[in-house]
């Protein structure tokens, strides 16, 4: 074997101290400091070695050297590589306290794969103690002395509740070294008031070293072979960027060989976040370096995989905490992961990925807390994954706090350069430039940079281009503030049609405007700027819309009296299956009556609504409880349900619509009030992604206007529209027959609750014009209310009663008259119906008594059935006849729950 030189000796800390001249001042202290590069006790400069090693598989074991270190032997074990490794990596959180540092270890012993390699940062919080020391320091705050203390006293504290015997001896005379020449180097940088980078660097990754020490010797305490790697020994990095840096691959791998000549155990123990430079200066791999760390040495050793232990059970398909309904991803791609955590998703840093990519070794996601959840996969795209469209967008990220910067004029057209000027700019002050637009006109360039660099920007462009600016060739340099970026992904986007069809169509429903869009060609990430206050409704309404989580409306319900009552009570006993069946999340997030209301964030408690607007409600507001449903900026999309009959809360629907929130309603004032009023109305909904539906106004639960619609939408004729649609005069007329008075049927039906509590209001036909004229209107009849005639039920000489009692009582003076028109009727073969007729032919509508035979379809019905016979171009020989119950609170609102579904339906949940 071939003799060995030996280095010269190198000072220690400890000698090195005793060397510092008093006088010296703060940065020759720190110079010195670092020419010795104190390494726990003893130089960095004892880790450099003399020689190369070759390369695996040579025939040579060491090249000469001019002088080698006394520890350096030999090389006679290679380092094995491939499928027999396992790389994990444990975060500052598994790394807590004694026990989870327990709990690591017995992971690790559980692993049975044939090598393992563990990476791990500091204790949870230890890096930024450190980081806190080296700013106390140089800040001259004379508090960093207690703040080591409490470093020293924290790692002390676990090591003898973990450790014991020989290893806890061993453990503690190194952290006593350390604090040790970490008190010294704080005082040089205390002296100096300013400390290097690489010092800096040098001390703040201490916590990973004592982390690692623990866990191998807690490892050991099994009887597994396990030794401790400090990877500045071994992973060589150089700058390329602000807080950046490449692995030299090649000189890390020739360093993991040597290392591994000296220490093949079957468990290695390694810190994470920290390495040196080709000069063997410390250094880190800057902040989630130790993910990057786990990364680097798995593919040195070409890893069957490379396992990240957290504290989640995986990557969500959004940020959980904006979006509840996120689900676990079982896989991603690399290049999914990569663009999630470009744009804020908490997955991994995107240059974690870079180095097992080249190999193909995946990376898992696991959660140390929960050892049950499978975690998420990131590897090369499955081959067998299904190309659909619930599989093209995997999930959806954001960032806040950014602004966008608009530069605009007509002289940019064509003038090259000028893109190139705009970002020299921008690099010049150091900004971030997160995405970037431009429109084939060249008349624009936008881009998005963090809020708090925007102000230098915009200074450096308005000075870069003043003359531009002066000359007219530039109009503007615009910034716009409080912006987010809300960025889909996915890899099966690429070449799968529809894709930003779906997305901005969800955006456009929930009434977000987006401000910029960008696309990359390779279609793995489309990218919109919106308001920041948008970016979480618009977060919920792109996730809900390509079926990652439930549709969601949130509900506003106006007049809970007895259909308001009813329909939330039907909401009540159908959430759960909704949830469940249909991907529907209903939730009423108010309730309001004419006196007092109620207001939730999440959803009123349907099961207790009545007891909660007796005890938490405030007096009635329509404003405030309007701006509460429409100033949530969590549910993508609000609904207003008005239950009532009030003509001033259907005077709100244009301004409601305009503001984003969808209306539905059995309310027949706004569809059958002033036609000008109604015409902006339905102008505004066509114009805009806000829905308006009023089903339940004609018929209850009868499906007649969406029955007239799709007549017309698919190119029938109307001609003409007649039919008896009041319940309660049906009811009426169904009972009237025999020897029964007209004044006792009247009666009956207000004690069954079927007529108003004035039985004039139904007797009038008011109610049967405005049904009328709704449907004269759908039609394409531009009718007013006072353009319909209406024979009046109620005997002129009681319209002035003053009370429903004094009508009641007089009424049965009048039974003669009605008795002789029911025998009329009767001799011809006929009976008496209370009908409205849409005369589209002649643009005509009215309604009238009329006499129809005892065949008629008309004569048929029973108790307070409503039915309507449509005469088109298509149904003119039979008419096409709707039939069922017309009345009623259930009925009713079952009506307006299934203009609810309607709506969710169009707003994406599955039909």
């Amino acid at each position: 074997m071939r003799s060995l030189a030996v280095a010269s000796p190198v000072p220690t800390a400890a000698a090195h101290r005793r060397r510092l001249r008093p006088s010296a001042s703060g940065r020759e202290v720190i110079s010195q400091c670092l020419k010795c590069e104190i390494n726990q006790d003893r130089p960095l400069g004892a880790l450099r070695l003399g020689g190369n090693l070759p390369r695996h598989g040579s025939k040579n074991l060491l090249t000469p050297a001019a002088a080698v270190s006394v520890e350096q032997v030999e090389v006679s074990t290679y380092l094995p590589k491939g499928d027999m490794w396992s790389v994990h990596k444990f975060g500052g959180t598994c790394m807590g306290t004694p026990q989870r540092i327990q709990n690591v270890a017995d992971v690790v012993l559980g692993d049975s794969s044939e090598r393992k390699l563990i990476i791990v940062s500091a204790m949870s919080k230890v890096t930024d103690m450190m980081y806190s020391l080296v700013h106390k320091a140089q800040s001259r705050d004379d508090s960093y002395t207690e703040e080591l203390d409490k470093v020293f006293e924290k790692h002390m504290a676990a090591a003898k509740d973990l450790l014991d015997g020989e290893n806890l001896a061993r453990f503690l005379s190194q952290l006593h070294s350390d604090i040790s020449n970490l008190r010294a180097m704080l005082r040089a940088i205390y002296i100096a008031g300013h400390a290097t980078e690489s010092f800096s660097e040098f001390v703040v990754g201490h916590g990973e070293l004592w982390s690692s020490q623990m866990l191998s010797y807690a490892v050991q305490k099994s009887g597994a072979s396990c030794s401790w790697m400090d990877t500045r020994e071994v992973l060589v990095v150089k700058p390329s960027g602000p807080d950046m840096v490449d692995p030299d691959y090649v000189e890390s791998e020739k360093r993991l060989q040597k290392w591994f000549s000296r220490q093949p155990a079957e468990i290695i123990v390694a810190t994470g976040f920290i390495a040196s430079t080709a000069e063997n200066i410390p250094t880190t791999l800057k902040r989630d370096g130790s993910d990057f760390s786990a990364a680097i040495i798995g593919s040195l050793v070409r890893a069957r995989q490379v396992t990240i232990w957290t504290d989640v059970d995986g990557v969500f398909s959004a940020d959980p905490r904006k979006v509840s309904e996120a689900v676990i991803l079982s896989t991603l791609s690399y290049q999914e992961a990569w663009e999630m955590s470009y744009f804020g998703a908490n997955v991994l840093h995107p240059r974690t990925i870079i180095p097992v990519m080249k190999d193909n070794i995946p990376i898992v996601i696991r959660n140390m807390f929960n050892l049950s959840a499978p975690g998420t996969v990131i590897c090369k795209q499955p081959a067998n994954e299904d190309a659909d469209l619930d599989a093209c967008v995997k999930s959806f990220a954001t960032i806040d706090k950014l602004a966008l910067v608009n530069v605009e004029g007509t002289g940019m057209a064509g003038v090259p350069g000028t893109s190139s000027a705009i970002f020299s700019a921008v690099k010049e002050v150091g900004a971030n430039v997160i995405m970037i637009s431009q429109a084939s006109s060249e008349h624009s360039i936008c881009f998005a940079v963090p809020e708090k660099e925007v102000a230098a920007v915009s200074a450096a462009l308005h000075v870069r281009f003043r003359e531009a600016l002066a000359a007219g060739r530039l109009s503007k340099v615009e910034v716009i503030h409080g912006c987010s970026i809300l960025a889909a992904v996915g890899l099966r986007m690429a070449s799968t049609p529809g894709v930003s069809a779906i997305l901005f169509d969800a955006l456009a429903k929930a009434n977000i405007n987006v401000r910029a869009i960008a696309q990359g060609c390779s279609e793995y990430n489309i990218t919109v700027v919106l308001k920041q206050e948008d970016c979480v409704r618009a977060l919920r309404a792109a996730h809900s819309r390509f079926f990652l989580s439930k549709t969601t409306l949130a509900i506003g319900v106006i007049g809970p009296g007895l259909i308001g009552a009813t329909l939330l009570n039907q909401l009540r006993d159908q959430v759960a299956i909704l949830k469940e069946n249909m991907n529907i999340d209903v939730r009423v997030i108010g309730i309001t009556g004419a006196s007092t209301m109620l207001l939730s964030d999440t959803g009123v408690d349907l099961t207790r609504w009545k007891e909660e607007m007796q005890k938490e409600a405030k007096p009635a507001d329509l404003a405030n409880f309007v701006r509460h449903l429409s100033e949530d900026h969590v549910f993508p999309n609000k609904v207003l349900v008005d239950c009532t009959a009030d003509t001033n809360v259907a005077s709100h629907y244009y301004d409601w619509l305009k503001k984003g929130i969808h209306v539905i309603t059995p309310n027949k004032k706004a569809n059958s009030g002033p036609l000008d009023r109604y015409l902006k109305l339905r102008t505004l909904q066509r114009a805009s992604y806000t829905h308006y539906f009023y089903e339940a106004t004609v018929g209850a639960g009868l499906p007649i206007i969406s029955t007239l619609r799709g007549l017309l939408e698919t190119g029938d004729k109307i001609l003409r529209v007649e039919g008896i649609f009041s319940g309660t005069l049906s009811y009426i007329f169904n009972n009237f027959e025999g020897t029964r008075s007209f004044s006792d049927v009247v009666a009956e039906a207000k004690e069954a609750g079927y007529t108003e509590p004035d039985p004039r209001d139904d007797l009038s036909g008011t109610d049967v014009a405005r049904k009328v004229i709704i449907l004269a209107r759908e039609s394409g009849l531009r009718l007013e209310l006072s353009d319909i005639p209406v024979e009046s039920l109620v005997p002129e000489a009681l319209k002035s009663c003053s009370s429903p009692n004094e009508f009641m009582q007089k009424l049965p003076s009048f039974d003669q008259d009605w008795a002789r028109q029911r025998h009329e009727a009767e001799a011809a073969g006929e009976v008496l119906r209370y009908v409205g007729v849409v005369d589209v032919l002649n643009g005509k509508g009215r309604v009238e008594l009329q006499r129809y035979k005892r065949d008629h379809p008309f004569a048929q019905l029973s108790g307070s059935d409503n039915i309507i016979a449509f005469t088109t171009s298509r149904y003119k020989e039979q008419p096409l006849i709707v039939r069922g119950p017309g009345a009623g609170a259930e009925v009713t609102a079952g009506g307006v729950f299934c203009d609810i579904l309607r709506l969710a339906s169009y707003l994406g949940a599955p039909s």
